[in-house]
């Protein structure tokens, strides 16, 4: 891995808006959570000290969640999720501590159910190894996210995230032309029903990205 333990602390697209959209089916509890983490996630800056309590908070209700409901593979997704962004808005020294805890919850989703969420366990995994630094201050590989990225393309291959995600991972693999055709895609899916806050926030990363490619 090229990046450093500072990239750690920085991981701006390491927080996954899933692609799943809002119906009686969802589970109120996966929903408020979706909710919740979404407004954190893409808070102002200048709030970065209320975003962190909150994550703390809603990391804290979804640990007790997976307690409670150890079968709920939603559940056990959006831990990671949430392990993750709370990694990345804290920053420090326990920011490997929180990734490598969102790494075996991942690894137990998909052990339990890899379809489950459009496949994103997969994608979630995938940023975690591309992004997080190797060997030895982390668990990062190229190898190992390229294999998750494309197994999470493989359940959704017309999603958002998951397009977004591996086209990153395309784009720093100097990879651009590739790169630029999965975002394309990415902007065709369809927006995240119930999801605007989400929705928004992944499709301008999207767009920030294909402009920084195109215009290399």
């Amino acid at each position: 891995m090229k990046l450093t333990y500072k990239a750690l602390l920085m991981l701006c697209v390491i927080t996954l808006s899933i692609n799943l959209s809002w119906s009686s089916q969802v589970d109120p509890a996966v929903y408020d959570i979706q909710q919740r983490w979404a407004s954190f996630n893409y808070s102002p800056e200048s709030n970065i000290d209320a975003a962190v309590e909150g994550l703390e908070l809603l990391s804290e209700e979804v640990e007790a969640l997976v307690e409670t409901s150890p079968n709920n593979v939603d559940i056990k997704i959006w831990s990671g999720i949430v392990l993750s962004t709370l990694a990345n808005k804290k920053g420090g020294l326990g920011a490997l501590g929180l990734v490598k805890q969102a790494k075996a919850r991942l690894e137990s989703a998909i052990e339990q159910d890899p379809e489950a969420l459009h496949g994103s366990a997969y994608a979630s995994l995938g940023v975690l190894y591309h992004k997080v630094p190797g060997w030895p201050l982390g668990f990062g590989s190229d190898k190992l996210a390229r294999k998750n990225l494309e197994a999470a393309l493989g359940v959704d291959s017309q999603g958002l995230d998951t397009n977004f995600f591996y086209a990153d991972f395309l784009a720093d693999a100097k990879e651009t032309n590739k790169a630029i055709e999965h975002l394309e895609i990415a902007l065709q899916a369809p927006q995240l029903e119930g999801r605007p806050v989400a929705d928004a926030g992944r499709r301008n990363e999207v767009n920030a990205l294909l402009k920084k490619l195109r215009d290399k």
